[in-house]
């Protein structure tokens, strides 16, 4: 909690509100983390939490969700602009409302592609979770009770892209191989 009030510190003396990112691979912890965070928040603060599941456009849309994260979200936040995002309904299968973030609260992203390359210079403190590869997708499948079993290979490659393109683990300040946590699953 020490990384995040320091973050939170340098955030609020730069004229912004404090922006943390949470990437790694599927099942590594990230949405845990997320709310250990954000339940934490130094200061009394009330960060919001976006979750990147809410902005990937389907299964195949890893690239295109980090993207809109950057250029709708994180980027206008920074310039002092009307910052949003805009949900996917994966009941639907198509885009739908579109949510405006209060750019004065603490900002709190989880999910895969938050630590692109264009991403991470927007962010406070920018946190890699990972896991063994084992565990990991035990956690993920058990999590989304089946919803996940036959999109795993396919979200597994774009994420392999993404890895070697943008090398998000470079990005990171904190590295954390959580394996060994007593991580609890969170119900979708």
């Amino acid at each position: 909690m020490e990384r995040v009030a320091r973050a939170d510190a340098v955030g609020r003396a730069s004229g912004h509100a404090a922006v943390v990112l949470i990437d790694g691979p599927a099942g590594a912890g990230k949405s845990t983390l997320a709310d250990l965070l954000v339940s934490r928040w130094p200061g009394g603060a009330e960060p919001t939490l976006v979750r990147m599941d809410d902005l990937y456009p389907g299964w195949g849309g890893l690239d295109e969700g980090s993207a809109d994260l950057g250029t709708e979200l994180l980027a206008p936040r920074r310039a002092g602009r009307t910052a949003r995002w805009q949900r996917y309904s994966w009941t639907l299968g198509r885009l739908d409302e579109w949510t405006v973030v209060d750019g004065s609260r603490p900002l709190v992203v989880e999910g895969c592609g938050t630590l692109s390359r264009a991403n991470a210079p927007l962010a406070d403190l920018r946190i890699w979770l990972t896991a063994e590869d084992d565990l990991r997708k035990e956690r993920a499948l058990r999590r989304d009770h089946g919803g996940f079993d036959a999109h795993w290979d396919h979200w597994q490659a774009q994420f392999d892209d993404y890895l070697a393109r943008e090398t998000p683990i470079e990005q990171a300040d904190v590295v954390l191989d959580v394996t060994d946590w007593p991580l609890v699953a969170r119900d979708r």
